[in-house]
């Protein structure tokens, strides 16, 4: 062994198995290579992921019960666009990556002003419906978790909302996608219809008072002199 070692130069990593390894490659971070950040996002685009509900559903075969799962998963980069979700396979993590994906591939693109929808709008889906008003900047978001979670995904800071039908988790979130798909903005009716918005004029500043001189003070006359006496 010691003269198989001096022939070879020196002595080896692991005996008679070669050399050791060459040097390590330089790990690139997702910024440099293009590739999706942390939370799914492309180009840099953030993407949060919230898992509204998972559900255990099992099957009774000859051995016992075999379980499987399904998770509900809600996708969006806060700035209007949203998507929904729903991954099955056996394990939870599994179901929950395969609903991200899903969600992900299915966003669509919603309207909106400032930090809340333009108008109010009611939106059933199967026994669901739930109603969306605007509010005003400061309200924060008045909703259950299944709406919630849609709507922080769009981006919506503020607003109003009610459930009116069925609490089916999976009826409830599609029913408040289809709702913010049904908002429109003044703007692009108007230009769908071909019209021009008008636009107001601008108030103008009401003229100062100009201020009046103060009266003359009014100075009494003098008293007669008294005759003189001798």
């Amino acid at each position: 062994m010691a003269e198989l070692n001096k022939t070879s130069g020196g002595p080896s990593r692991g005996g008679n198995r070669g050399p050791g390894r060459g040097p390590r490659r330089a790990r690139t971070t997702p910024s440099e290579s293009g590739e999706a950040s942390a939370e799914g996002g492309v180009g840099g685009k953030e993407l949060s992921e919230k898992v509204v509900f998972i559900n255990r559903s099992a099957k009774v075969v000859k051995g016992g019960r075999r379980f499987s799962f399904s998770a509900l998963v809600v996708a969006g980069d806060k700035q209007g666009r949203v998507g929904v979700g729903l991954g099955k396979a056996v394990e939870v993590s599994e179901a929950i990556r395969k609903g991200g994906e899903m969600a992900k591939q299915q966003m669509v693109s919603v309207s909106l002003r400032d930090a809340t929808i333009p108008h109010e709008v009611l939106c059933r889906y199967g026994g669901a419906k739930v109603l969306l008003r605007p509010a005003s900047p400061g309200t924060g978001i008045i909703a259950g978790p299944t709406v919630r979670a849609v709507v922080e995904s769009a981006g919506v800071k503020d607003i109003l909302s009610k459930s009116l039908g069925s609490n089916n988790p999976s009826n409830v979130v599609k029913a408040t996608l289809a709702g913010l798909q049904q908002l429109r903005l003044r703007e692009d009716i108007y230009r769908e219809r071909g019209l021009e918005i008008k636009k107001k004029p601008a108030a103008q500043a009401a003229p100062a008072p100009v201020a009046e001189p103060a009266p003359a003070a009014v100075v009494p006359p003098a008293p007669p002199a008294a005759p003189p006496t001798n």
